[in-house]
């Protein structure tokens, strides 16, 4: 996919990636010769936290360990290679991730073959790699966000010198997207077209750990998309930060809406989805591709996060309240059957109850038919974290509960709308409550539960909806 002769401008020359292949080949040899030794394979246990791109992410690290020789642990405490790809998005997750870490530390005692490696955005901040130092001693290997494609390197570094590894950058430096990945679905992927973002809300650390824009090529990404549509893959989600940033900073003048017809017109995919889109760039030109790509799915999920200007303005969203319902009519005027979805943060840093109100304001007049919805989080490094007036606890569960109490009938009022009619959905999944059941998604992003063979897994068929939930369907095949 790659030239040799192409300028090291932001995307990988084949010697570097040429460079992590010696070093998988290497481990392969050494995971072997365990093998004829102890008379069972390396094992490997693979923890993800936060977003989608965390999850593309963990695809590729699983992909290396797979060609490295290692096999999937029964649990955890059981594994040889434990890796956690952190996010810091939210304080939960990093205290979680610091739990298992106290955890395994007695579990290494046991497995003195045991290695223990930590990445992802977590790792982009000073004040975790310190607490690791000096807490978490028995972690072996460290890196961030920007150097992924290392992970050989690393692990032959520590088996090695047979001492911890930190490698931290603090910028990007290439792009590497020609890994060996383990996709959870054969039918349906992810690709990312961007990293990073320049957006700079006051309340999110992802500028600091991802770093600023960077928009992969169109062709490098047509042809990975052409690539999985010859594997089978009818689905693609396409990933950024701000996937209406795409292009801002390439040569070539292609923006998110050429890109989507460009990618619209690749043979074999049947389904493309895309997320996030920031509402202050979402342009015209892309409603409008959306609406004339067939393949392009009817959802949205665009972020609003709060619905008082006063707010808005001190996250940084650089829109408004009346700005962001007049871009949904826009949207819906041009493609009357969308699903808008969205990210909802209650309790920023001086939020009233009077400020709340013009969020469910916003919820009652748009009427999403889903919403992620979060209480703030406090997160250190960002200008948020020092803004007078943070809200007690006490009143901003008092007024997440408000928030749902009007989002969620909404929520099902929409879903109810589904009933009695048939829909295309895509098989996804054995039910993770009933195994005669299936579970599959609408073009409008919508969860569905349905009786079937689970052969039909992988297809897109037609299901007749007969009952709803607040957050899911039951259909029944047609």
């Amino acid at each position: 996919m790659y030239n040799d002769d192409k300028e090291n401008n932001g995307y990988v020359l084949n010697g570097e990636l040429e460079r992590q292949r010696k070093f998988m080949l290497e481990i392969k040899k050494l995971n072997e010769d365990f093998e004829k030794k102890y008379d069972r394979k390396k094992t490997m246990f693979i923890s993800t936290f936060g977003c989608q791109m965390n999850a593309h992410d963990s695809e590729k690290i699983e992909g290396m360990l797979k060609t490295m020789g290692f096999v999937y642990a029964d649990c955890e405490k059981n594994a040889d290679f434990i890796i956690y790809n952190t996010c810091c998005v939210r304080e939960n997750a990093e205290n979680k991730v610091y739990g298992n870490l106290g955890y395994l530390k007695h579990a290494k005692n046991t497995n003195p073959f045991m290695k223990i490696a930590l990445c992802g955005c977590m790792m982009q901040e000073d004040n975790v790699i310190q607490t690791i130092r000096k807490k978490y001693r028995h972690v072996d290997i460290v890196f961030g966000t920007f150097n992924l494609y290392k992970l050989p390197e690393l692990i032959y570094t520590n088996i090695e010198t047979n001492s911890p590894v930190f490698d931290i950058w603090k910028e990007h430096g290439e792009i590497i997207e020609d890994l060996p990945s383990v996709r959870k679905y054969k039918f349906k992927a992810s690709v990312n077209i961007m990293f990073g973002c320049d957006n700079f809300c006051s309340y999110c650390i992802v500028p600091y750990v991802r770093g600023r824009e960077r928009s992969r090529h169109p062709e490098d990404i047509l042809n990975e998309v052409r690539m999985l549509a010859e594997d089978g893959v009818k689905e693609i989600t396409l990933l950024g930060q701000n996937v209406n940033s795409y292009g801002k900073n390439l040569d070539e003048n292609v923006d998110f809406s050429k890109l989507l017809r460009m990618v619209n017109d690749v043979d074999g995919i049947e389904r493309i989805r895309f997320m996030t889109s920031h509402p202050k760039d979402l342009s015209e030109e892309l409603i409008l591709a959306m609406s004339k790509c067939g393949k392009v799915c009817s959802h949205i999920h665009l972020p609003f996060q709060a619905g008082s200007n006063r707010i808005l303005e001190k996250m940084n969203r650089k829109y408004t309240k009346e700005k962001y319902i007049e871009l949904v009519e826009k949207i819906r005027e041009k493609i009357p059957d969308i699903s808008v979805t969205t990210d909802i943060i209650v309790g920023f840093p001086g939020e009233t109850k009077d400020d709340v109100d013009e969020t469910i304001d916003v919820i009652k007049k748009v009427g999403f038919n889903s919403a992620f919805t979060f209480i703030y989080s406090k997160r250190t490094g960002t200008p948020a974290a020092v803004m007078e007036n943070q809200v007690p606890e006490k009143d901003v569960k008092e007024q997440f509960n408000r928030v749902l109490e009007v989002l969620n009938p909404i929520v099902f009022e929409k879903n109810k709308a589904h009933i009695g009619k048939i829909f295309k959905v895509l098989a996804e999944e054995v039910s993770g409550q009933d195994e005669n059941f299936i579970t599959g998604r609408l073009s409008d992003n919508s969860i569905v539960h349905f009786e079937a063979d689970r052969n039909i897994i992988g297809n897109i068929v037609d299901v007749e909806v007969y009952d709803c939930k607040t957050f899911y369907l039951m259909g029944k095949l047609v």
